[in-house]
């Protein structure tokens, strides 16, 4: 058994969408505020019993509002008109609900006997549907409009002078559905399981529920499946501390402390490993009672030399209590050696817990925690005899919630934490490559060192999409990276390699910057920084990739919908062959850029991409921008003229004349350039500036020239300002997401 998928609406930002899970760890990435964390929440707010009563209004989808505004209203209207509609049809579309689909073997039926759909069920997938209602509308309505009605009175019967006025502002409760919810909804709604039809498992709108079906009785899930958690440990305030691990029990100790007590306590349940422990005890407390009384016998004498204890007054008598568990519980119960190995004993130098760094103290909990988890699901030691009266079977699938990992963590330790923890969750005999016990790891993560360590079909990209409606708000869309790029092709085995030789930022960006070379990589980043702080405020990426690959990548981008702006050369090559040439005008040249050929704008003659327009540089529904070297008209000595760049370094220097004219202390291609533009004319500079790049080290002249120069005194050079405007206006457009604008739709 194992859940194939979720089905999450209305909550919060997932206005409808469909999580996957895979059948080992699934890892949630996404930029900020794409909804990793509200799909977290649903699964831990709806799947665990318990925090059911902490869903509230703000976990309604905004832009459902005005509808269940739009029920209260009709029942208002409905007073002196008509009778009011207490149907729940008007509610369902609009309040959030998950709908959990599970995998089910036939030899796994009689865990899902209550849940099947028909008696015809002969095994695959089975769904269940978790929905906030209202409990009996009928006595939801007689509140409401009770409230309502009163407030109204109130208001009508103030005087119109008294308050000075202040009658027309005071707005007393409740002034709307919304408003009365936000304080009564807990006491009118409740979370109702329904039996969902298999058949109809993709089908694009939500199944509909008939008024007459009645709830399953008592949780669904139930005997199915054991769910644990662990938060988010930001150190602010958590709205799910409530479950799996507080702050205050993340130290070792506190955590040995409660294993102890689960699974280990000699003196609960023992069996026959426990009698020589419990024999050690009895001993010890025997002779530490006989050195009590002894040590205490002078004392006791003298209150007995005060008559008392007299002839009717208890006896006075000491006994000890050993008890094992406090000898965890000191800040030295759990110490750290700091000394070698081979160091004897005695000679062990040692430090608290609390003295070792947070990142380490993080890890070891998280592990230590799910070592925990794992051992009360296989009932290991004093909890399995615990339960030995407990007729359930063991849950045959263990659900494992984790929020966001990498607090505290440095990179190498945050991938050591994503590579071994669930192996730390099979790691039991029972387990292993057991089918009949399955373990699903949920995790929801920022971070691009967890999302480097995991396997694409693992990923869950949560996409943030624009408002397609007026009145709607931004919502968020799931895609599951394991079909990104249809199968195992050469595109899909690229952008998988590469993306493991570099850091997998861009599953968390705003925006995304491809670029063709080292020198690229170098210096736009001090573009940004010194001539585009709105920008330099955003998350971007920025992968250096080349001309002739960006658009392999080109998959990738649509399926995260990603805006991407490429900086790319020119790369023009000669009519008859494919050597390279200085750019010019009008010989028939050709570029040889695949990205340039094949991706964005698909042209290539050279002639046709320098007079190419600024619309025709943007695909893909203007997500996609590419930006390359064309004509610029400049001052050479004391002359105007034009020049084309066949590259990024020589459109740099062609961009700033004066800085490089007056250069010294120079060496390599830096040097051959700042030769170059003291030449007599401007076709000559260009043309040594060509010749030297056919040879030259282009990442060293980066370098040196961020040695040499203030980066604030460079100018980007013409066609990069250009991509930079176009990148910095649709990141501006996108913080007004929340203002319905209709999408231009383009043929892709």
């Amino acid at each position: 058994m194992k859940i194939a998928h979720i089905d999450i609406r209305n909550f919060r930002k997932l206005k409808s969408c469909r999580v996957e899970l895979a059948e080992g760890k699934t890892i949630f990435v996404g930029a900020n505020n794409s909804g990793k964390t509200s799909a977290m929440d649903a699964l831990i707010m709806f799947l665990k019993k318990s925090k059911r009563k902490e869903l509230s209004t703000t976990d309604f989808t905004l832009s459902n509002w005005a509808a269940i505004n739009k029920i209260g209203n009709s029942w208002v209207a409905a007073i002196d008109e008509q009778a009011p509609d207490f149907s729940l049809e008007i509610w369902r579309p609009h309040l959030p609900s998950i709908d959990v689909w599970l995998q089910v073997d036939d030899a796994q039926i009689h865990y899902v006997s209550h849940i099947l759909p028909t008696l015809d069920w002969t095994g695959g997938l089975l769904g269940v549907r978790l929905a906030l209602e209202p409990k009996k509308p009928e006595e939801l309505y007689k509140r409401f409009i009770s409230a309502f009605e009163s407030a109204k009175a109130t208001m009508s019967s103030r005087p119109v002078s008294g308050g000075k006025g202040l009658a027309s502002t005071l707005k007393l409760w409740p002034q709307s559905m919304r408003d009365f919810l936000d304080r009564e909804m807990q006491t009118f709604f409740s979370v109702n399981a329904f039996i969902l039809d298999p058949s109809k498992v993709n089908q694009p709108n939500a199944q509909d529920i008939a008024d007459d079906v009645e709830p399953l009785e008592g949780d669904p899930f139930d005997g199915l499946f054991k769910i644990d958690i662990i938060n988010a440990q930001r150190g602010f305030s958590d709205p799910n501390s409530g479950e799996g691990i507080s702050n205050a029990d993340r130290r070792l100790s506190s955590q040995l402390r409660q294993y102890f007590d689960n699974h280990l306590d000699p003196a609960e349940l023992p069996d026959i490993t426990d009698l020589d422990a419990l024999e050690a005890m009895e001993a010890a407390r025997s002779a530490f009672d006989v050195r009590l009384k002894a040590s205490f016998s002078s004392a006791i004498g003298e209150l007995e030399g005060l008559n008392y204890p007299g002839f009717s007054d208890p006896q006075i008598l000491l006994s000890s209590k050993m008890n094992p568990l406090e000898s965890l519980n000191h800040d030295s119960a759990v110490q750290f050696k700091v000394t070698r190995n081979d160091a004897p004993e005695s000679d062990a130098l040692c430090l608290p817990e609390k003295y070792n760094g947070l990142g380490y103290q993080n890890l070891i909990s998280m592990i230590f925690s799910l070592i925990r988890f794992r051992d009360e699901w296989m009932r290991i030691g004093k909890a399995g005899k615990r339960e030995a009266d407990d007729s359930r079977p063991i849950q045959p699938l263990h659900l494992m919630l984790i929020e966001e990992p990498e607090a505290h963590l440095h990179a190498q330790v945050q991938q050591v934490f994503i590579k071994k923890a669930f192996g730390v969750l099979r790691s039991h005999s029972d387990l292993g490559n057991n089918k009949q016990f399955v373990t699903q790891m949920v995790v929801s993560t920022h971070s691009s060192h967890i999302a480097h360590e995991t396997d694409f079909a693992s990923l869950r990209y949560f996409r943030r999409q624009n408002p397609s409606r007026p009145g709607d708000v931004p919502y968020a869309t799931v895609v599951n990276m394991t079909n990104t790029f249809g199968g195992n092709s050469d595109t899909a085995r690229f952008a998988t390699r590469y993306l493991k030789t570099t850091h997998c930022d861009l599953f968390f960006a705003d925006a995304v910057i491809l670029v063709e070379g080292p020198a690229e990589r170098m210096l736009v980043p001090h573009f940004i920084r010194c001539q585009y702080p709105d920008l330099d405020r955003s998350y971007i990426s920025l992968l250096e990739i080349g001309g002739s690959h960006a658009h392999r990548l080109c998959p990738l981008i649509d399926a995260l919908g990603l805006l991407t702006l490429v900086i790319t050369d020119l790369d023009s090559i000669a009519a008859d062959t494919s050597s390279k040439v200085l750019p010019v005008k009008g010989q028939g040249f050709r570029t040889g850029n695949d990205t340039l050929k094949s991706w964005i704008p698909v042209e290539t003659m050279l002639d046709e991409l320098l007079k190419a327009s600024s619309e025709s540089k943007v695909a893909r529904c203007g997500r996609v921008r590419v930006t390359y070297p064309c004509e610029v008209a400049l001052n050479y000595q004391g002359s105007e003229g034009k020049a084309i760049p066949y590259t990024f370094e020589d459109a740099l220097v062609l961009g700033n004349l004066g800085l490089f004219k007056i250069k010294t202390g120079t060496a390599g291609l830096l040097k051959k350039m700042v030769d170059a533009v003291n030449l007599g004319t401007l076709s000559e500079a260009c043309e040594a500036m060509f010749e030297a790049l056919k040879s030259g080290r282009k990442a060293e002249m980066a370098l040196e020239l961020l040695y040499t120069t203030e980066p604030s005194t460079l100018q980007t050079p013409q066609y990069i300002t250009e991509g930079l405007d176009w990148l910095k206006a649709k990141l501006a457009a996108n913080e007004l997401e929340q203002i319905y604008t209709p999408a231009t739709v383009e043929a892709e």
